[in-house]
C-alpha cells in the first residue's frame, strides 16, 4: 500500500511513522509511506504556502497553487511507477 502525505511539518510526521507499528509495517514492506513537504511546490522565493483570509479575520488560508502542484507531481509519479512495473 502506498501513502502520500503532504504537509507543512514533514519531520514531525517522519518520527512517528518510523517509531510505530506503521514503522514495522514500512519495514516489512507492507506498507510504502511518502512524506512531502508543501513548501517544496511553492513558486514564491521564500516558498511561502499561506494566503490572507478572505473576508479579514484571524487564521491561515492555504494558497491553492502549490497543493494543486503537489497532488499533480505526485499523481504522475505514481502513474509512471505503475507503467514500470506492468
Amino acid at each position: 500500500m502506498n501513502i502520500d502525505i503532504i504537509t507543512i511539518f514533514p519531520d514531525m510526521f517522519k518520527n512517528v511513522f518510523d517509531e510505530s507499528i506503521i514503522g514495522k509495517a514500512q519495514q516489512n514492506n507492507l506498507v510504502n509511506i511518502k512524506i512531502h513537504n508543501l513548501r517544496d511546490y511553492s513558486t514564491d522565493k521564500h516558498h511561502k504556502i499561506d494566503d490572507k483570509p478572505y473576508g479579514g479575520g484571524s487564521g491561515m488560508v492555504f494558497k491553492v497553487e502549490p497543493i494543486y502542484k503537489a497532488i499533480n507531481t505526485i499523481k504522475k509519479a505514481s502513474k509512471v511507477k505503475k507503467k514500470i512495473l506492468k
